[in-house]
């Protein structure tokens, strides 16, 4: 079992998975029941797409996966001067006291965000979301696919990942992926990060949820 990241869901069950197709429109109900009670838009999840295409090799690893990034982040986050230096392989990240203290302000899109199910959504908010004891959304906890990107772009520089005003080029992502083939360092996390960065950038181009399976 793995972590599967995903978008346009809707469009492709539709087209061939008619049970689980009906599953992730009440599941969106949910999730615009929760922005309602925000105040914020609804997202209008489209049942037609052209195809999505991922620059990342990887888009699916076990769950563990997340995890590193996220560590990577919260310490990215903490330290401004921080050069990166290899974790101890022993150390769970999810353990990390760092990790921990981020989680509590409950602040990132990136961290604040179940490691199996949920979603992402093209609507811009400052912080993610939570289920209520009347509405629940999968994985309890809602993302923006912008917020998500923010954070992407916040950390790019400690991987070494060059953007040009946010913008990840064709090239760049050829090389991300080299490196993940390579096992170069930090290779898990720049895997994680392209995948993420690749679901934003769909979601956000075509108003597509990312949807974590």
């Amino acid at each position: 079992m793995g972590l599967d990241i995903g978008v346009g869901a809707l469009a492709d069950l539709l087209a061939h998975d008619a049970d689980s197709a009906a599953w992730i429109r009440r599941s969106l109900k949910k999730v615009n029941a929760l922005l309602a009670k925000e105040k914020l838009p609804a997202h209008d999840e489209p049942e037609t797409l052209p195809p999505l295409r991922s620059r990342a090799a990887i888009c699916g690893y076990p769950y563990s996966f997340l995890h590193h990034l996220r560590r990577f982040a919260a310490h990215a986050k903490t330290k401004p001067k921080w050069k990166p230096k290899p974790f101890p392989e022993s150390k769970d990240p999810a353990d990390d006291p760092v990790v921990i203290d981020e989680l509590a302000m409950l602040d990132s899109h990136l961290l604040c965000h179940s490691d199996c199910e949920g979603f992402y959504v093209p609507v811009d908010f400052p912080d993610p979301l939570f289920s209520t004891s009347k509405i629940k959304v999968p994985g309890d906890m809602l993302g923006s696919s912008q917020g998500l990107m923010r954070e992407l772009i916040a950390v790019a520089p400690f991987l070494g990942i060059k953007l040009k005003y946010g913008v990840l080029s064709n090239a760049e992502a050829k090389r991300i992926n080299k490196a993940v083939k390579e096992d170069a360092p930090f290779w898990i996390e720049l895997c994680v990060w392209l995948s993420l960065f690749e679901a934003a950038r769909l979601s956000i181009e075509h108003r597509t949820a990312i949807c974590f399976g």
